[in-house]
């Protein structure tokens, strides 16, 4: 490099790794900008230029970190070259490599090129054909994989039920797959895996198996993934990485033991032809900083993450009282950053999650993304429990009022904040875990959930764990086709499990009338959902579980499953359009402060043990009379009206009213929800615009009398959700005389009778038939479901 003079009038003016001096006139209008260059041919030895490019993000970065320290220009940018970049650790951005408001560190794709960065590992295979299709290759010692692809396609570990893209849950599930009779064909299936729906259907589980016990019967461990314990469903279960079970094309097995590999291909065709890569790293790309240390000012674009390891058997750490527990893992892992984004990039054939942003994290920004194809989450902001006081962890504790902290708000700013994630093209998630949403955000404050379409998931689309702390604005989403694979759930799902929620309500209705300073303690700040078109099928469009609190709600277009609100406070929905459906109010406090008006409603109130009816539940719009007055006689909506089914345009989902003047509800634009950039809109999917049903609302359902109580079979998902049942079965107490028998040995109203000396109660004839067939049993034991736990009481008839 050429001496310069330091009187002298220059610049610099820099190309890859060599500097010209300039005149300092020109130089002012020159790029300042230094760009490192890396391909898969380069070499760390390099200059990084773009003509000798390094090989590897490390050299790069160090080459970053040099220039940096010269103080020589304003900006870098590292700059991958087209092609596939096997990693064999994750790169780590830590706080010397951070940008500057004005120039952050860019690290990008080439334009009009495609970078792949990999988890995966190429395996040099030499195949031999053996026995029944199957063909055999050794592995390099000590390998281990979870996942396996040929020529990028993704291959099926060995399991049964065999794998059927049309099944829900697990693309196949069979009762009989821990049945003796099949354990008895597994000669050592230890290391085999076994994945189940929750009994209720809350999310899944996942176990290895490590021995067996006998002929029939194996050892588990694992099962953490679900914060709200219980058995495996009985039914909804499958088990893999079993070496008898592999029986069709496209199967794997891998015996570590012997490091060998058996494939069954397809059609008969030589795997020697086909390339294989096995995922190994979980992570691709960690920006590790801190809040005394952040990194900051790093944008990250135009690249491809793939490959990365499944970490089912690592989600462990439970989210307060929801019911998740996580992994803080990602295939992009945020801590400690400020002002970076991920900007235009793909996540596709994950093993877990996309995207993690855990702890302090302040002007993180996830927008333009692709994410589709992977294991578990799309986006998770989630904050450490050490900010939260006096956190609780399990659905069933809760820290006594003597011992709790009162203080308002977060005890550290060890969480995200001020984040957002916008304009992200998201589908086809959680298909290994179940427990999992595109968005999810737990112990955060002031997110910003923008225009992201969010569909073909297994539970919600986006999920907001706690009321810790508020103040998110999620708004223009497009989420459809949510709860696919699991129940009791939303488009939109939230709980409330915060300071004052206790599971025994009783407990709960006496401490917040005492201390009603309790409520908002967490959920400081109001949270907004407006503008967005949600459809869920199997469940609510919009669902407030669990002491939800402090929302704001409106503008919003329900395709299917209408709105709940269960037990929480200071609600207020107005403005929201809900087609083929309604309002569904869950067990709401005396003093709620909930309010419902002006709304556009197609079903009468289902509510479901509500006595008191928060501050308004008025001025909303019926298309039906009958459904109007059936909820005039509940003592609300008295200024309720009824208009035609006149909408602008429904075929095209425009359900606006057509000549709309009225005061109170106002239209809104319903034909810009979801994505926005041009790439993702090309790519997106659309819900199916329903057709619009008028329902008999007349009551139905079965009542029967007996001794001072009402009963009914629980026959909704309505029920099953405000009860906790695991299921829709059982028989509710509607009523009971205090005076009665039953009243005095201990029944109450809501409790849902489960068992009758020793007769399993599904439905009311069940219960009828029980009581017939003991008609001489002065002392009969019942099993009821009240809390969300079974309890045996001992009637005294």
């Amino acid at each position: 490099m050429m001496k310069i003079q330091s009187s002298q009038a220059v610049g610099l003016f820099f190309i890859g790794m060599s500097c010209l001096a300039i005149p300092a006139a020109q130089a002012q209008q020159s790029s300042t900008v230094r760009r490192i260059y890396i391909s898969p041919k380069g070499s760390d030895q390099n200059a990084g230029t773009s003509v000798k490019p390094f090989a590897t993000a490390d050299a790069a970065l160090r080459a970053a970190e040099k220039y940096k320290k010269g103080k020589v220009g304003s900006g870098i940018e590292i700059i991958f070259n087209g092609g596939t970049y096997y990693l064999d650790k994750p790169i780590q951005l830590l706080a010397n490599h951070s940008g500057n408001k004005k120039q952050p560190l860019r690290i990008k794709a080439a334009d009009g090129k495609q970078v792949i960065l990999s988890g995966g590992k190429t395996l040099d295979l030499k195949w031999e054909q053996g026995d029944k299709g199957i063909w055999k290759a050794k592995v390099p010692a000590g390998l281990s994989f979870q996942c396996l692809y040929a020529n990028d396609a993704h291959l099926i570990r060995a399991r049964y039920p065999n794998y059927d893209a049309s099944i829900l849950p697990f693309q196949g599930y069979a009762a009989d797959a821990l049945s003796p009779a099949r354990i008895a064909t597994w000669k050592n299936p230890t290391g085999g895996i076994v994945h189940a729906l929750h009994e209720g259907r809350w999310g899944g589980f996942h176990y290895r198996i490590t021995g067996k016990e006998g002929v029939s019967k194996v050892t588990l461990e694992g099962g953490e993934q679900n914060n709200r314990p219980s058995k495996m469903h009985e039914t909804y279960r499958f088990v893999e990485n079993i070496f008898e079970e592999l029986d069709t094309a496209q199967e794997w097995y891998l015996d570590e033991a012997k490091a060998t590999l058996y494939y069954m291909p397809a059609n008969g065709k030589d795997p020697n032809q086909l390339k294989f890569v096995a995922p190994q790293l979980e992570n691709l790309i960690t920006i590790s900083g801190s809040a005394s240390g952040p990194v900051h000012d790093i944008e990250i674009s135009g690249l491809r993450f793939t490959h990365t390891a499944p970490t089912f058997m690592k989600t462990a750490e439970p989210l307060l009282r929801s019911d998740w527990t996580i992994y803080r893992q990602g295939a992009v892992k945020i801590e400690g950053a400020e002002n970076c984004t991920l900007r235009a990039n793909d996540f596709v054939e994950l093993g877990g999650n996309a995207v993690f942003v855990s702890n302090y994290n302040r002007g993180v920004k996830i927008s333009s993304n692709r994410i589709e194809q992977i294991g578990a989450g799309a986006i998770n902001f989630v904050g450490d429990p050490e900010a939260v006081r006096s956190p609780a962890f399990h659905y069933e504790q809760f820290v006594p009022l003597d011992q709790m902290d009162t203080v308002k708000g977060p005890k550290s700013k060890n969480y995200p904040m001020d984040c957002e994630a916008s304009d992200n093209l998201i589908h086809s998630i959680g298909l290994i875990e179940k427990q999992v949403a595109g968005v999810q955000i737990s112990m955060a404050e002031s997110l910003l959930i923008l225009h992201n379409t969010i569909y073909n998931v297994p539970r919600a689309g986006i999920n907001v764990g706690d009321g810790t702390w508020g103040g998110h604005e999620i708004a223009y989403n497009d989420v459809f086709n949510t709860v696919l694979e699991t129940s009791d759930h939303g488009a939109f799902n939230s709980w409330g499990r915060d300071r004052f929620w206790h599971p025994d309500r009783k407990e709960m209705d006496q401490m917040t009338a005492a201390h009603p300073n309790l409520i908002l303690l967490d959920a400081v700040r109001t949270t907004k959902i407006h503008d967005n078109r949600f459809r869920c099928d199997h469940g609510w469009d919009i669902d407030l579980d669990d002491g939800s609190s402090n929302y704001e709600i409106y503008n919003n277009l329900c395709l299917g499953g209408g709105l709940k609100l269960r037990e929480g406070f200071y609600r207020k929905v107005y403005n929201n359009v809900m087609l083929n459906n309604g309002f569904h109010p869950h067990v709401w406090f005396k003093d709620s402060h909930d309010i419902f008006r002006d709304n556009l409603l197609m079903h009468s109130h289902q509510d479901i043990q509500v006595k008191y009816w928060g501050d308004e539940v008025d001025h909303n719009i019926y298309t039906r009379k009958e459904d109007l007055l059936k909820d005039q006689t509940k003592g609300v909506e008295k200024y309720g009206r009824v208009v035609p089914l006149n909408f602008v345009d429904p075929v095209q989902g425009d359900f606006r009213l057509k000549n709309w003047k009225d005061q109170g509800f106002k239209n809104f634009d319903m034909l810009h929800f979801g994505v926005t950039s041009k790439r993702l809109k090309s790519l997106a999917a659309s819900p199916e615009i329903p057709r619009l049903i008028q329902k008999d609302t007349k009551e139905q359902d079965l009542k029967w009398a007996w001794k001072g109580g009402q009963f009914k079979s629980v026959e909704t998902l309505g029920e099953q959700s405000a009860a906790g049942l695991p299921s829709i079965a059982g028989v509710l107490m509607l009523q009971l005389e205090e005076k009665s028998a039953l009243y005095k040995s201990g029944l109450r109203a809501n409790d849902v009778i489960l068992d009758y000396q020793g007769e399993k109660i599904d439905q009311l004839t069940d219960l009828q038939q029980a009581i017939k067939k003991h008609i001489h049993a002065d002392q009969p034991t019942v099993v009821v479901f009240r809390n969300q736990q079974q309890a045996e009481l001992i009637l005294q008839l």
